[in-house]
């Protein structure tokens, strides 16, 4: 042990056995009481199950009115379990739901949480020309200003499209007045994932628009899912709990999760016409999902991304 390393400038031998104890505990005692301080940000992509890409090839945009709608009970039930736990979080908001479920946009901004941009109908990036996702983010961007009566910062793209081809996206995000994003996952993905970007928040061009990543964790030269998502119901909770407790206690800066309201309905309307892959990583595990995400309020502290990330404007920056 580097004793000085620990403040420590006493000799080995001069050292009693409960003062090793004391040395060796002392930064993991440091780092427990590090993460308890430690603000995450939550984030809730409100869109209905069927405007998810994986059911894109079996449900037509032009139906999407004719289908029944869950939007409205699964999100009021994430409003009443975050004000139970004093929770606050940021709704990324498809301007397609906002403009139908306007009373939904309403009690979210009413309930204190931050309102933020999903895009209109979750088109992704990579499918739009520079014009096209100009009007897309622009109308999305009044809509919910509309509605909820309150400043829209930030966007996610829709499943995560943001990409090296599509990197000027950013500069268009800016010049429309959006502050953040939060559309990379740093990882390998076979829709989505970029896991060569920065895991950490990054200036992406010289605008002033920050990109802060969905949080993974970084094992055996390869970065891993810690936010949420598929994956938090893929896998047992106590592998998310003791990721994102180990990136509480020894890394900067503190998580992003997410997950859709769709994910706690598992009496949702089945879908025909999906492939079986597709259909299993919907469904799968989806009586679990409301137990877990009681336990994952309760076990962690968490705010909005706004208050997270961006306070006083800015937010600390890779390089």
């Amino acid at each position: 042990m580097n004793y000085r390393d620990v403040g420590q400038t006493i000799k080995r031998d001069e050292v009693s056995e409960s003062q090793h104890v004391a040395v060796a505990t002392a930064p993991a005692e440091r780092a427990k009481a590090r993460a308890k301080t430690i603000v995450n940000a939550m984030t809730v992509d409100v869109e209905d199950y069927f405007h998810v890409r994986a059911f894109a090839d079996a449900v037509d945009r032009s139906t999407w009115d004719r289908l029944p709608s869950r939007i409205e009970p699964n999100t009021n039930h994430l409003l009443d379990l975050f004000a139970e736990r004093n929770i606050s979080a940021t709704f990324f908001i498809l301007g397609w739901v906002g403009e139908r479920h306007p009373a939904i946009v309403r009690r979210i901004a009413a309930s204190g949480h931050e309102i933020a941009s999903h895009g209109y109908e979750h088109r992704g990036i990579d499918s739009q020309t520079v014009e096209q996702f100009r009007h897309d983010i622009r109308r999305t961007k009044l809509l919910l200003e509309d509605v909820g009566q309150t400043q829209v910062l930030g966007y996610r793209a829709p499943t995560f499209s943001m990409s090296a081809k599509t990197w000027w996206a950013y500069e268009v995000l800016s010049e429309e007045g959006y502050v953040y994003s939060s559309s990379i996952y740093p990882i390998a993905h076979e829709l989505y994932g970029m896991p060569a970007a920065p895991r950490a928040p990054f200036q992406p061009t010289s605008s002033s628009i920050v990109e802060i990543p969905l949080t993974t964790i970084r094992l055996f030269n390869r970065n891993f899912p810690v936010a949420g998502g598929g994956y938090f119901r893929l896998l047992p909770y106590g592998v998310s709990r003791r990721a994102i407790e180990h990136i509480n206690r020894y890394e900067s800066p503190p998580c992003v999760f997410y997950f859709h309201p769709w994910e706690i309905d598992p009496d949702q309307p089945r879908v025909k016409g999906v492939g079986l892959k597709s259909r299993l990583r919907h469904h799968l595990n989806l009586r679990k999902m409301r137990p877990r995400l009681a336990r994952l309020l309760a076990d962690f502290s968490w705010g909005r991304m706004d208050d997270v990330f961006m306070r006083n404007g800015t937010a600390r920056t890779t390089k």
